[in-house]
């Protein structure tokens, strides 16, 4: 760098500048008084023209070139350059030249006078007048500080700068000695050239380094938060995360790499089965190098997301504490003693062995019964996770095993759905309705739950939309159904099936007092002073006002009185409510439901059977009664066709036994017999009321009246032996609260009384029986002189399984 040739105050004279110059385009580098620059040049225009210049008065013109201009000079030259003199200049061996030039003064380009053999122009020198004020002492100092501060920021430029800077008294050098060294684009180093006013000049140039300050204060913060948040031994590691924050401050982030970086991330977090890994990485690599625009892209994020979001290997850890499950269980459900030993069973065994595969059990019983509930519970007493999927309607097998990528839309199946939003490897799965899955031209569900619930198989269950095994041999899965005759066998067998009776009356009573009541109160906003129902008109809503098996309509209806005390509150009643039966009707209307009691007294060719419904036990009458004929068989009641073979055979038994029970041995040749079944318009099908038509056509052709206080239950035979027949409990139940002091049941059913609670047992007897002549021992009187007619016009009653 020379002295400075502008003075303060004074034109610069020192240098004599011819009036036509070589000309030489400088490119993109704007060349500024007092700088040197070197020049390398091996075309013959080139050192034709330094070496003439050389011989000469060695000073050339440099033009900047502008850019996207095409046009030949001057058309592609700015108009302001600078003279420049050949400070040095050396040829290379090669015929190429070396030289530095320094520049001198601003020139302005007048016009071309020659084109070849080089560039020459003739040229006006640009004289400036500098006036020293403090307004311009003020900038100086401005640009020396920021300058100062550019070149400790910037690892190109040497210290020497930033000194050299502060010993320049002249502002216009100054000026230029800044702008040579700081980052500016070809347009605004030429703005600067051209501004020949020394303030403006420096006022432009204070923009310009501020914005450059910026740029490198910003570098630097970048800098730093990568090398404090990366390993320097990786240098290519680096690079990335340092293009990556640059990206990042400026708002042009690469979203696919940070994408990719993403689910990277998340398949080390997974923590992958080998296989399951190996996938995911195959198709992160295959979506690494897919243009967004494939069809494919979204559907490989859409597989990657499904992949890292299983639960892999994350899984809760089991409460073993059997008496703290067993504690949670009572809390929830009141009986159900099979689930919850079997329950309790599996917690003590896994205590002792920790890695037990999940049971697979059914719960089958009546709607109601708390199926679904138990499941919750179960879950609550292991500490797992409960998940539920209803079955009832699925005719698709891909519900079951998903579908493949191909399809548009493709999603796993409901299992690893399900445990997706289970969020571990060990729920308590439960499969609601699993005797209502349909079949159809897509499949069958029920066999793609054959790998499901199979212990030897689901350890790897393949869904097809994963396309990879995944482990379901820790998860529980409890069924339910509601009959388990419709599940296919296959899978039937799979299962442990534990059966859930209906409630009795009494353990109906218990659950309203203990959950029902409670729960439907806090719903209700009510207190238990607010509201009290007695024992006696609990049990009647149970009788008078629901028939069912379950509980869902008893609960509704102490939700309706709830409503009613809730009305009651709001308009302002502040008394105490109890509900007794006399006030039943008032909340709930008139009696809905009427149960059959026992006869008054005893008839001939009446008797009184048992009937098993899904909503418990009924007592059933059987009548019978011979007609003048010629030996025709009616049977009305809308019985069922095993209904019908059991009176049948009922029939051919009392023809083959006449003589010996004391009829007429032609009696079916001149009479006709019809039994009926009373309530016509409720189907009744079952073979249990065998006997009890027996007894009652015995009774008619005798004319020997039937215990009013006898119930029974059994099928018949050709031969007369007794079969058991099932719904014992119910039976035994329904016979207790019509009234009935004596049951007569098969030899073979005495160990189901088991099931019946003591204090029904009680107060019932009970004639176990092998034979039909054992029955008709218990259950005939002595004839009467004047036998009574068969009853008729019985009550209606629902429907019902004989």
């Amino acid at each position: 760098m020379l002295p400075s040739i502008e003075k303060p105050g004074q034109k610069q004279t020192s240098v004599s500048i011819p009036d036509e110059l070589p000309i030489i385009p400088s490119g993109e580098s704007v060349v500024y008084p007092s700088m040197i620059v070197p020049l390398a040049a091996n075309d013959e225009k080139t050192i034709k023209l330094v070496d003439e210049a050389a011989t000469g008065d060695k000073i050339v013109g440099l033009f900047a070139q502008r850019q996207g201009v095409e046009e030949p000079p001057p058309a592609n030259l700015y108009g302001m350059g600078t003279a420049a003199s050949i400070a040095k200049m050396l040829k290379m061996p090669d015929g190429s030249i070396r030289a530095f030039l320094q520049g001198i003064s601003r020139v302005r380009l007048a016009e071309l006078v020659q084109v070849e053999p080089y560039l020459r122009g003739r040229v006006e020198r640009v004289e400036v007048t500098v006036e020293r004020t403090p307004e311009l002492e003020a900038l100086m100092r401005n640009i020396v500080s920021l300058f100062q501060k550019v070149v400790a920021l910037a690892p190109n430029l040497p210290d020497e700068l930033a000194v050299a800077a502060m010993n320049l008294p002249d502002p216009g050098s100054l000026a230029d000695l800044v702008a040579a060294h700081v980052n500016l684009s070809l347009e605004e180093s030429q703005e600067i050239l051209e501004t020949l006013d020394v303030r403006e000049r420096m006022e432009k140039l204070t923009l310009f380094i501020n914005r450059e300050l910026e740029i490198l204060e910003l570098r630097g913060k970048i800098q730093s938060q990568v090398r404090t948040e990366v390993d320097k031994a990786q240098r290519e590691f680096l690079l990335r995360e340092q293009l990556k924050a640059i990206q990042k401050e400026l708002g042009e982030v690469d979203e696919r790499t940070v994408e990719v970086n993403e689910l990277r991330a998340k398949i080390e977090e997974a923590a992958l089965p080998a296989e399951a890994r190996k996938e995911a990485e195959r198709e992160l690599d295959r979506r690494a190098k897919m243009p967004p625009q494939a069809a494919e892209y979204s559907t490989a994020r859409t597989y990657l997301d499904w992949l890292t979001a299983l639960p892999w290997a994350r899984g809760t850890e089991d409460n073993l504490d059997v008496a703290q499950a067993q504690r949670i269980l009572d809390e929830d459900h009141y009986d159900l003693e099979k689930v919850k030993e079997r329950i309790l069973d599996y917690l003590a065994v896994r205590r002792l062995k920790a890695d037990m595969r999940g049971p697979i059990l059914c719960l089958a019983g009546p709607p109601g019964t708390g199926k679904t509930s138990v499941g919750q519970s179960i879950a609550r007493a292991l500490g797992r996770s409960f998940i539920r999927l209803s079955l009832g309607g699925i005719r698709d097998e891909a519900e079951i095993r998903g579908h493949r990528r191909t399809y548009v839309g493709a999603l796993p199946g409901r299992i690893i759905q399900g445990i997706r939003r289970a969020g571990s490897n060990n729920p308590v799965f439960m499969l609601d309705e699993v005797d209502k899955i349909g079949l159809d031209f897509r499949g069958d569900p029920s066999a793609a739950l054959l790998e499901v619930l199979d212990p030897e198989q689901n350890c790897a269950f393949s869904d097809h939309y994963l396309e990879v095994p995944f482990d379901l041999s820790k998860v529980m899965f409890i069924t339910t159904a509601n009959l388990v005759d419709p599940i296919p066998p296959a899978l039937r067998d799979r299962m442990e099936v534990l059966e859930l009776p209906g409630y009795t009356e009494i353990e109906k009573l218990h659950i309203a007092e203990k959950f029902l009541i409670p729960r439907q109160l806090k719903a209700h906003g009510l207190s238990r002073k607010m509201l009290k129902i007695g024992d006696d008109a609990i049990l009647a809503i149970v009788r008078d006002y629901t028939r069912e098996a379950g509980l869902r309509n008893l609960e509704r209806e102490i939700g309706t009185i709830c409503r009613k005390i809730a009305r009651q509150v709001a308009q302002g009643a502040k008394r105490s409510t109890k509900v007794t039966t006399d006030s039943l009707e008032g909340f709930l209307g008139h009696r809905r439901f009427r149960y059959e009691l026992a006869e008054k007294a005893d008839e001939v060719g009446v008797a009184t059977g048992l009937a098993w419904t899904q909503s418990g036990g009924d007592v059933l009458f059987v009548e019978a009664i011979l007609v003048p004929g010629k030996g025709n068989l009616t049977l009305t009641g809308h019985l069922g066709d095993i209904m019908q073979e059991s009176a049948r055979a009922a029939l051919t038994y009392a023809r083959s036994r006449a003589a010996s029970l004391g009829a007429e041995g032609d009696f079916y040749a001149k009479n006709d017999v019809h039994i009926h079944v009373p309530a016509g318009a409720v189907p009744k099908d079952g073979p249990s009321a065998g006997i009890t038509m027996a007894v009652a056509l015995v009774s008619a052709l005798t004319g020997r009246p039937v215990s009013r206080e006898t119930g029974m239950t059994g099928e018949i035979t050709l031969r007369g032996k007794i079969l058991p027949v099932g719904g014992i409990k119910e039976k035994v139940l329904a016979a207790h609260r019509a009234g009935i002091k004596r049951l007569i049941l098969p030899r073979d059913n005495e160990r189901d009384l088991e099931d019946v609670p003591r204090h029904v047992k009680d107060k019932l007897e009970f004639a176990f029986v092998e034979r039909i002549d054992e029955v008709l021992a218990e259950t005939l009187q002595p004839a009467k002189a004047s036998p009574s007619p068969p009853g008729a016009g019985r009550r209606r009653g629902r429907a019902k399984g004989a």
